[in-house]
């Protein structure tokens, strides 16, 4: 009996399975929107995304995601910084709730925020309605995607070339920015892109602080609800695909300069 030819230690039948599963579960879903996003054809899908409210939804998910990304980029790359280098009690709680957001429900999360931050805030801080309550909320679930980007990267970093650094005279900001952010760079932009694509299509964390307030607070998910709820689905439909471009370009982006900084890292030892 024949031996069955493999492709990288991988049968075909096992390479035709794992297609037909990214089919079912992604690629089909993604075709059928992007089908019924043209229903009305070219023009109407253009009118659809070119409309003042779905440009401002749009607008407002991007600015306020970019946000998100670039405060998880500095406060998640702290946190794991913290997590791996340092030893204090409670270490391993804080560690374990790194994750509660992953967890939790982001309605659950919303009512949370909106209870310390609503109009009976404990704190006397209100934020709902506002755009900074945007930012908190969506800070608040996508945190975990940097810290656990970085924290691996940071356990199987090699510390004697920090500590010849040292010995050499540098200092600490001159041992991290040329020596420890090099190596931490492509997997803090990996993070930075999970935490920005999961932002622009969160809904529920949003959905009680946010307000939705159509050219303030909104965010494109919101938007989405409304299109559908107003029997407009080809609309919510081209959002749709609009928020998946975005989402894969900023992604692809990402991957490209985090691929070109591994392989400089490489050239470099």
């Amino acid at each position: 009996m024949g031996r069955v030819r493999t492709f990288s230690g991988v049968s075909p039948a096992q390479i035709g399975v794992a297609w037909l599963w990214l089919s079912v579960i992604v690629l089909l879903p993604l075709a059928a929107i992007t089908v019924q996003s043209f229903d009305n054809g070219w023009s109407g899908f253009w009118d659809a995304i070119t409309d003042d409210a779905a440009v401002d939804a749009l607008r407002i998910t991007v600015w306020v995601s970019l946000i998100v990304a670039l405060i998880n980029v500095v406060f998640g790359t702290l946190i794991a910084w913290v997590l791996v280098r340092d030893e204090f009690p409670g270490k391993a709680f804080v560690n374990a709730i790194i994750d509660l957001p992953f967890a939790l429900p982001t309605i659950v999360a919303s009512l949370v925020l909106l209870s310390l931050y609503g109009p009976n805030s404990p704190l006397d801080i209100q934020l709902n309605a506002t755009q900074p309550a945007l930012v908190v909320a969506l800070t608040f679930v996508t945190l975990p995607f940097v810290v656990r980007q970085v924290q691996p990267v940071l356990l199987e970093l090699d510390q004697d070339v920090e500590e010849a650094a040292a010995v050499l005279g540098a200092s600490n900001i001159t041992t991290f920015t040329k020596i420890v952010l090099p190596a931490l760079l492509p997997s803090i932009l990996t993070g930075a892109g999970l935490a920005f694509t999961r932002a622009i299509g969160e809904f529920g964390s949003v959905v009680l602080i946010g307000g939705n307030i159509p050219g303030e607070t909104q965010v494109a998910s919101q938007y989405i609800q409304q299109q559908i709820e107003v029997d407009e689905p080809v609309n919510a439909a081209a959002i749709s695909v609009v928020l998946l471009a975005i989402a894969f370009i900023a992604l692809l982006i990402l991957r490209i300069v985090g691929r070109r900084q591994s392989v400089r890292e490489e050239k470099d030892q």
